[in-house]
C-alpha cells in the first residue's frame, strides 16, 4: 500500500539529467532498468498518493497509476511532425484528466518536473476550437464571475495565467468588452512555479493538493463553460 504523502527522490532527477545529456535511442535503450526503477515508478507511486485526495478536491478527475493510457504522460516523443528529432522527454508529466476527457476537450491538472524546472498547472491548454468559444462567451456573458475566479484566494496569490494571447479581439467580440484581454487568450491555462527541491520533499505531495484545491474557482469556471461537470 502506498503512503499517505508521496515524494520524488534525487535518482529520480539524476536519471532525467542523464537522459537529457544522453538522449538517444541506444542509451535508454541500455538503461532502461533504470527508467523504470527511478522515473516511472516513483512517478506511478505518486499518481497512486494522489487518488483519494483528488477525489475529495475535484471528484470527477482521475488519478490513473498506468504505464500507458494513464495520468503519466509517455518519455517518447511523437517527432513525425517536429523539427526537434530527439526521441525522449527529458520531464516527468503527470496530467489528472476529467473522467470525460476522451469525448470531450475538458480542463485538467497537470505536475512538470524537471531537473531544472517545476510547475504546477491548471486549465486548458490551446483548447479546440468550439471549447475555446465556450469559454471566450462565458467570461463575455459572466465577466464579474470570471472576475471572482480569477481574483479568489490563494489561488490568486500563487497562479497566473499563462500562454498566448491573439493581438485582436477574436471575431464576433466586442474590443470594448470588460474582461477583453482574457478573451484574447488562446489558451487558459494557470501555472504555479515551484523550486525543483519541492519535489524531493515530505510536503511535496501537500502542496500538489492545496494548490490544486486553491483552483476550484477556475476550474468549476472552464467546466462550465465547456459543458462538463466539476
Amino acid at each position: 500500500m502506498a503512503a499517505r504523502y508521496a515524494q520524488f527522490e534525487p535518482r529520480t532527477l539524476h536519471f532525467l539529467d542523464a537522459l537529457k545529456a544522453n538522449n538517444n535511442r541506444e542509451w535508454f535503450k541500455e538503461h532502461k532498468s533504470r527508467y523504470e526503477d527511478d522515473v516511472l515508478d516513483v512517478a506511478l507511486r505518486f499518481i497512486i498518493s494522489m487518488q483519494e485526495p483528488l477525489a475529495k478536491i475535484a471528484p470527477r478527475f482521475t488519478a490513473v497509476p498506468t504505464r500507458v493510457g494513464g495520468s503519466l504522460m509517455r518519455v517518447y516523443r511523437d517527432t513525425r511532425f517536429s523539427k526537434n528529432k530527439l526521441p525522449y522527454k527529458t520531464n516527468i508529466g503527470i496530467q489528472f484528466r476529467h473522467e470525460q476527457a476522451k469525448d470531450v476537450h475538458s480542463p485538467g491538472y497537470y505536475v512538470h518536473i524537471e531537473p531544472d524546472e517545476l510547475f504546477l498547472g491548471v486549465g486548458m491548454w490551446r483548447p479546440d476550437a468550439e471549447p475555446l468559444r465556450g469559454i471566450r462567451g462565458r467570461i463575455a456573458a459572466r465577466p464579474a464571475e470570471w472576475q471572482r475566479a480569477m481574483a479568489s484566494q490563494p489561488f490568486g496569490r500563487h497562479f497566473s495565467l499563462g500562454g498566448e494571447s491573439l493581438s485582436r479581439p477574436p471575431r464576433g467580440f466586442d474590443k470594448e468588452l470588460e474582461c477583453i484581454e482574457d478573451i484574447k487568450r488562446k489558451s487558459f491555462i494557470a501555472v504555479r512555479q515551484l523550486e525543483v527541491d519541492d519535489s524531493l520533499r515530505p510536503q511535496f505531495q501537500r502542496t500538489v493538493e492545496s494548490s490544486f484545491r486553491s483552483a476550484e474557482p477556475f476550474m468549476r469556471f472552464l467546466c462550465k463553460a465547456v459543458g462538463v461537470r466539476f
